[in-house]
């Protein structure tokens, strides 16, 4: 089988879809929640109230995650023509997120030992000061959650566009020798599944203002318990559960950003099932395949096929053109 060599370039950028508007809107929901935190820090400590001392530290780690989050968007979007990153800077959205994921577990561990030693040094509070701020502090944290939730879901159903980036593929026939055929071939990505479109960075600033939420609304539950029936033992203990909770998100973004960084594909992906089906039909068999995540929306493959009988490769890639998660696909064809 000839070999055929191309020099046509190509485009490595696979950043999600809508990253600038993002990368916006985590700006804006810095600014809201920096405002509120400090509002918090104040007024938890002239109250006297630890619930709302805690969610307005936490609040401060929280700003602080948020802006890896936004500057990881903007790193990702300025290096995004570097050649120096092999296939482009779509997983820098990934490793931002696993990074706030590991601030999220140590804000909880805070709060949870924060509560604890309240428990031990119990402090007066001035109830209704404490709920009001409490409540505004929710608000903010709503709004902030409302932004980044819009854009958070859609990419868990997105569709195609990806700033009109389109995918190509990589063509190898291999013969003894490694002849190259690099068509800069183009396919919509227009899948609809959940996985493939899923932003982790977004998401890691998502769950920080949700986890400001739901501990504004502990603080609230348990000055309310405090105001009305006189358990202070609510304000810590409140603070203590809020510490659990948060753990678990935290474990679940950590487990989900790490195996994109590892190249791991979860049970759930059905895509290398999907690059079988449409490739092993008649002779054709795959002896191996790789699949990994190269950004939102964005997969690579290597394929290598064994037949008796090869199809020509742009058949192949045709094949493959129908799976609209594939951005970047290496085709090598062996003789049987």
């Amino acid at each position: 089988m000839s070999a055929h060599a191309a020099s046509a370039t190509h485009s490595h950028v696979f950043l999600g879809e809508d990253h600038d508007r993002n990368a916006r809107r985590t700006w804006l929901v810095i600014a809201l929640t920096a405002t509120m935190m400090v509002a918090e820090i104040v007024a938890g400590s002239i109250y006297g109230s630890m619930a709302l001392i805690a969610d307005g530290w936490h609040m401060s780690t929280h700003a602080a995650a948020m802006l890896i989050t936004a500057l990881a968007y903007v790193f990702a979007r300025r290096q995004a023509l570097n050649p120096r990153f092999t296939f482009g800077t779509g997983k820098i959205g990934d490793l931002a997120a696993f990074a706030s994921a590991i601030i999220l577990a140590l804000i909880a561990l805070m709060i949870g030992w924060e509560s604890l030693m309240r428990f031990y040094e119990p402090v007066s509070i001035s109830f209704n000061e404490a709920i009001a701020v409490a409540v505004i502090g929710l608000g903010v944290n709503l709004l902030s959650a409302w932004l980044l939730r819009g854009d958070h879901h859609h990419h868990h159903g997105g569709h195609g566009g990806h700033h009109g980036h389109h995918g190509h593929d990589h063509a190898h026939d291999h013969e003894h020798g490694h002849g190259h055929d690099h068509p800069h071939h183009g396919h919509p990505h227009q899948g609809d599944a959940a996985r493939g479109h899923r932003d982790n960075n977004l998401r890691a600033a998502y769950l920080h203002v949700i986890a400001d939420a739901f501990t504004s609304v502990l603080a609230i539950v348990a000055l309310l318990a405090g105001s009305l029936y006189g358990w202070q033992w609510m304000d810590p203990a409140m603070g203590i559960v809020g510490a659990l909770v948060i753990a678990r998100w935290s474990w679940g973004l950590i487990r989900d950003t790490a195996r994109v960084l590892v190249d791991y594909i979860p049970e759930e992906e059905d895509l290398p099932s999907e690059i079988r089906d449409v490739i092993e039909t008649g002779e054709d068999r795959i002896t191996d395949l790789h699949v990994w995540k190269v950004g939102p929306g964005h997969n690579a493959a290597i394929v290598s096929i064994r037949s008796p009988n090869p199809l020509p490769l742009a058949r192949y890639k045709e094949k493959l053109a129908a799976i609209h998660d594939l951005s970047h696909v290496t085709v090598e064809v062996q003789p049987a």
